[in-house]
Parts: C-alpha cells; structure tokens; sequence
C-alpha cells in the first residue's frame, strides 16, 4: 500500500501542511507514524478521509461537526458521498438562481427592462423559502399546520427592499449579542431578554401574527431538533443555541 509524506499530501490536495498538523493535533485526521523515519506517512484511508473534510468544509460544516461525523460508529462514506452530491446540486441550484437574477440585474441596467426593487431580492428570498422547505418543512407543518407555513412565505416573497435588509440586520444583531452573552459565564437577565426581543422581532417578518406561545413552541423545537441547534451553534459559536432558547422561555413565562 502507498504511503505518502506529508508534503506530498499538501502537494495533491492542496491543503498547506500547516493545516494538516492542525488536523493531527486536534484528532481529525491523525496520520501513523514511519517508524524508521518518525515521519507522518497517509494512507489511502487517510486520504479518503481528507476528500471527507473537504467535502464538508466546502457544505460550510464546522470541524467540530466534522470530526463528530467521521468519528461516528455508524459513519459510512458512501452514504456520504450520497448525501454530499445532494447537498452540494442544491447548492449549484441556489447560484444559478443568483446567477440568473445578476443577468436580469444587467439587462435592466442596460436600460432592456426596468426592474422593481422586489424583483432585485426575488432570488435570494426564493432561496430562504427553499432552504427552509428542504431542512425543516415537516417540523414546522406538524407545529404551525400548512395555512401558516403558506402565509409566512407569502410575506416573505412580499418583502419589499427596506423590510430584507432589515431582516438581515436584525438577525446579525442577534448573533452578537448572542456572542456577547456566551463570553460570559452568567448572562444577565436583561441581556437574555434582549436576545429574545431581537428574535421576536425578527420573527415578525416571516409571521403573520405574533403570539407568545408560539414562540415558546419554536424555541422547544429549536431545542429538540440537532438542526435548528447546529444552524446558531455554526452562526455563532457552541452553546448559541441553548442560549436562545433560555432566553425565550424566559421572554415568554
């Protein structure tokens, strides 16, 4: 069996050897040991590992997430593989719709058509609508039920130029406070309820009608579905998630 040396490995994969001794190091990809050499020499298992991590790195997963994956009992790399292409043909869905709305971006520029501001954002807010279908649009009709699952898209395809980047604002001052309050060992309370104002406000723009046990209900699922706990523990930082949910409870009593 061929084994290669670390520089070797950096050469084809194009990972810098920097990176692969971080690997070692935090036990993603350890390498054995030449025992005449005391080199790292990578086998083709070690290689097939690393195709992994890359593949993963590329679905935008944590190394966290990935060193779980891979170090999973039940890991196997066909599946994968599998589930990988899906992901990864979503993804080039995705941009070609963003590629698309940059030539019709173009052509009204050149004076072909003229462009509403709701058509500017069509794509990227058909994208959130197809995401969240994809990830969670089972969990949210068995809580919420169809006719509200319906209604919150249709406001969100209504959303005009000003509402979209107010979303986007809204959900980036959530995730740092979110932060904020993970830097520290006990958050205060009135942290906490900022956490979950910011959060409900956030929710305004998706929901029809607001309810507080609503909410409580979103964060018990939030809480229950690994999902919804990797979207804000990748966002911000572990830990983010159980943050959140606290903090809504405590908004919602």
């Amino acid at each position: 069996m061929n084994r290669m040396k670390i520089n070797e490995v950096a050469n084809i994969s194009g990972v810098s050897i920097r990176t692969l001794h971080y690997y070692d190091e935090i036990g993603l990809l350890s390498p054995s040991k030449d025992v005449s050499s005391n080199y790292r020499v990578y086998t083709e298992k070690d290689l097939d590992t690393l195709q992994q991590i890359l593949f993963y790195r590329e679905l935008k997963y944590s190394l966290r997430q990935i060193k779980q994956i891979l170090s999973d009992d039940s890991f196997d790399i066909v599946k994968s593989l599998t589930m990988q292409k899906e992901q990864l043909l979503k993804k080039q869905k995705q941009l070609e719709q963003i590629v698309c709305l940059i030539d019709k971006t173009i052509e009204s520029k050149n004076g072909e058509f003229v462009m509403t501001n709701e058509e500017k954002f069509n794509a990227f807010k058909q994208n959130v609508i197809d995401q969240n279908e994809e990830n969670y649009g089972e969990e949210i009709r068995q809580q919420f039920g169809e006719e509200t699952v319906l209604a919150t898209y249709g406001k969100l395809k209504e959303m005009t130029e000003e509402q979209y980047e107010a979303v986007s604002q809204l959900e980036l001052q959530l995730f740092e406070r979110l932060k904020e309050g993970l830097e520290v060992r006990s958050p205060s309370e009135d942290l906490m309820l900022e956490i979950a104002e910011l959060h409900k406000r956030w929710l305004s723009f998706y929901w029809v009608k607001y309810s507080e046990s609503a909410h409580a209900g979103l964060a018990h699922m939030y809480l229950m579905d690994e999902r919804f706990t990797q979207y804000y523990d990748r966002q911000v930082m572990p830990g983010a998630a159980k943050l959140l949910v606290d903090s809504i409870h405590l908004y919602t009593k």
